[in-house]
């Protein structure tokens, strides 16, 4: 816990990741809130389409008088939800396939990461868009197929960890002591792996947002009217001359939490990093790891 503390203590003292965070955590509370805020994402006002910003709309308004920022905010909402949903079954699935396979090896390893390779091979945005064509457009689905396209990632960096720790002192200490298969690996190696599973965790909510905002800007994402960044960037290219702000506000939301993920994801790695560098010495002299 005082690790985790300090780690969370020296990522927010750098610059980029207290913008990052200043950014995310308020999209978070106007997503949370959106229900309560007095906005409506699906009134209609065919007398003010296509408005630029103004008082009553800040960010204009869309082909149908629809509020744009109301949409922005509820689009948050889906992307978030979207990220979170597929972060959990990417890593749900792939962290214990790495764990397996890091940890037993032979054929284990061999079987889990040949999977692993196929789903890798597959592109993320062709395998996604041959789910949603199975199963349907929905948000159930968008979520499912943003999900399985992130288990290789958190299968083989979950893996690379375990490998790394598998032959470490302390490990073999447990295993010397009599300490089970499953004890060792939930209870002494995957406590241990966390840091750069927690910074993947990271850079896949920003692919995640990317990857529901292209499906829905090819057509096949989260179906309308449910407000989505991607469909906005779809509807609002048409627009692009007469209302300029319809696809240009939005499209600044999506790169900026994109980025605001990124430069967070950098700061945990480089910090990670720095503590490898410093921890490591005293691991080579019996030290605590």
């Amino acid at each position: 816990m005082h690790r985790s503390r300090e780690l969370a203590r020296r990522v927010v003292a750098r610059g980029a990741a207290q913008v990052s965070l200043t950014w995310l955590a308020t999209l978070i509370v106007l997503a949370i809130l959106a229900p309560v805020l007095p906005i409506d994402p699906l009134a209609q006002d065919l007398l003010a389409e296509l408005e630029g910003p103004s008082a009553a709309h800040w960010f204009g308004t869309d082909e149908l008088g629809r509020d744009i920022l109301a949409r922005v905010i509820y689009g948050a909402r889906t992307s978030l939800m979207t990220a979170a949903g597929a972060v959990t079954i990417a890593g749900a699935v792939g962290v214990p396939i790495g764990l397996m396979a890091g940890f037993f090896g032979g054929w284990r390893d061999a079987v889990l990461m040949r999977l692993v390779d196929v789903l890798l091979a597959l592109p993320g945005i062709l395998l996604a868009m041959a789910i949603i064509a199975v199963i349907g457009r929905s948000q159930a689905a968008a979520l499912l197929a943003v999900g399985i396209t992130g288990i290789p990632s958190f299968a083989r960096i979950t893996r690379a960890q375990v490998l790394s720790l598998r032959k470490r002192d302390f490990v073999v200490a447990v295993e010397a002591l009599g300490g089970s298969a499953a004890y060792m690996m939930f209870r002494t190696v995957l406590p241990n792996s966390w840091s750069p599973i927690l910074v993947q965790v990271v850079v896949l909510s920003s692919v995640a947002i990317l990857l529901e905002a292209a499906l829905a800007f090819l057509g096949i994402g989260i179906p309308p009217p449910t407000p989505s960044w991607g469909e906005m960037l779809r509807t609002g290219k048409t627009f692009l001359y007469e209302a300029p702000t319809y696809a240009v506000l939005p499209g600044l939301v999506l790169t900026l939490t994109i980025l605001s993920l990124d430069l967070l994801g950098r700061a945990m790695a480089s910090v990670l990093e720095d503590r490898h560098e410093i921890e490591e010495p005293v691991a080579l002299q019996g030290g605590r790891p």
